[in-house]
């Protein structure tokens, strides 16, 4: 029996444990980075660039062709005279051959294309990094709008809870005379406002919890406690993902720049060629023969007429572009980190007055409760004071989410 309580317990204790799941607001990001459809990309990105690199080096290794032909002409090359041991040549022509071409030196332009498709995948990865990391204000603000709920849906049952007990004081208060029975009434009436109300916040949490669980790709339901965050890194670096996406750019227009310069260098190539055919290289000997040719071919494009001179002028400006995008959003980025500065630091200040405003309230409402017990006012008197303090709790716990939330955007802005 003893053995079988204990096994309850810890049943139990596990159930609950599992009931009762928290999330930070950490989780959500992380959830959200690793599940987001669109961070699938920056992995096949690496694939994709690893497969066009591999076939760029193919180009280092021997080409071979295998070529044949068969050809009917109307004439052929003759002699003015016939010739003993020579025949005149036939009309129809045959030729197989294997043709070997070998890159001996092409500048480095294989490399320097590898080069530039490398810095290419880097720029698209971290333009997925950019589009992931927007995500992150959405979730923060379906995170502290959940937050806030929970929050309200807390005061409230404390408040519904207090009027409950407050009722059966009333109706003692009723059945001896002190009170008017319309008091337990308008008591009554309020706690069914309160369930009015707590019927909304339901409502509202399941919409936001659904955008987030959609949001994050993971089952968030509403039996999921989120845990506010309490502590920010106090570093002053700007680790925007932009910042190094514009980075990235100017760093691809430099390679881009170094393939246009080698693109005028000189290329030599190895070649040769083994063949059977008829006629041969001998065109005097008709009859099938074998043969072979090999040798050395160069090539370089002394002049373009300024093409890559200019080619590279439009990618000095491409990069001037970049640069001032990049000075554009540190200047935005500066005047939001400013703007959400202020407002935690008004939410700081609002969060000292609101603790005075409630010691003070409650302190009224003490009051009011004894001159209800006495009959002295009426419940609807006393209700004004007790909304007024629930009131006054609520906006210390709204300021205290705003706060947590102002400073979750801080931390966004700057690039956590």
């Amino acid at each position: 029996m003893k053995t079988k309580l204990i096994i309850l317990i810890v049943l139990f204790i596990s159930i609950y444990a599992n009931a009762q799941q928290t999330l930070t607001l950490e989780d959500c990001y992380s959830l959200a980075t690793k599940n987001y459809p669109l961070s699938k990309q920056t992995g096949l990105l690496e694939q994709k660039s690893s497969y066009e690199i591999d076939a760029l080096s193919k180009g280092k290794l021997p080409k071979i062709d295998v070529n044949a032909q068969a050809t009917y002409q109307s004439d052929v090359i003759g002699l003015p005279t016939s010739l003993p041991g020579v025949q005149s040549l036939n009309k129809d022509q045959y030729r197989a051959t294997l043709d070997v071409n070998q890159l001996v030196y092409n500048g480095g332009i294989i490399d320097a294309n590898a080069k530039l498709k490398e810095a290419q995948t880097k720029t698209q990865q971290q333009l997925i990094e950019v589009s992931l990391y927007q995500i992150k204000t959405r979730i923060s603000q379906y995170f502290f709008s959940i937050l806030l709920l929970q929050e309200k849906k807390a005061l409230l049952s404390s408040k519904k809870e207090l009027l409950i007990s407050k009722v059966k004081e009333v109706k003692s208060g009723v059945k001896f005379g002190a009170i008017l029975p319309s008091s337990e009434l308008v008591l009554e009436a309020e706690i069914i406002k309160i369930d009015q109300q707590l019927i909304e916040i339901k409502f509202e949490n399941i919409k936001l919890l659904n955008n987030l669980s959609e949001l994050t790709f993971s089952d968030i339901d509403t039996e999921t406690t989120l845990i506010k965050p309490v502590s920010y890194p106090n570093s002053t670096n700007i680790t925007r993902p932009e910042i190094a996406f514009y980075d990235l750019q100017n760093q691809q227009l430099e390679f881009s720049k170094n393939v246009l310069s080698k693109s005028n260098l000189p290329k030599i190539n190895a070649f040769g060629q083994a063949g059977y055919g008829n006629p041969g290289l001998n065109m005097l000997d008709n009859s099938f023969q074998t043969f072979y040719v090999v040798g050395l071919k160069a090539n370089w494009n002394i002049f373009d007429w300024g093409k890559t001179k200019t080619d590279k002028k439009a990618l000095d400006i491409s990069k001037e572009i970049v640069t001032s995008e990049k000075e554009t959003f540190e200047l935005n980025n500066k005047i939001q980190l400013e703007e959400q500065d202020f407002e935690i630091k008004k939410l700081e200040q609002l969060l000292l007055s609101d603790t005075e405003i409630i010691q003070i309230r409650e302190k009224v409402i003490k009051s009011s409760d004894a001159q209800l017990k006495n009959g002295v006012i009426t419940s609807s008197e006393y209700l004004i004071e007790l909304t007024n303090l629930f009131e006054a709790k609520n906006t210390l716990k709204m300021h205290e989410v705003q706060l947590a939330a102002a400073k979750s955007n801080y931390e966004i802005i700057k690039g956590k």
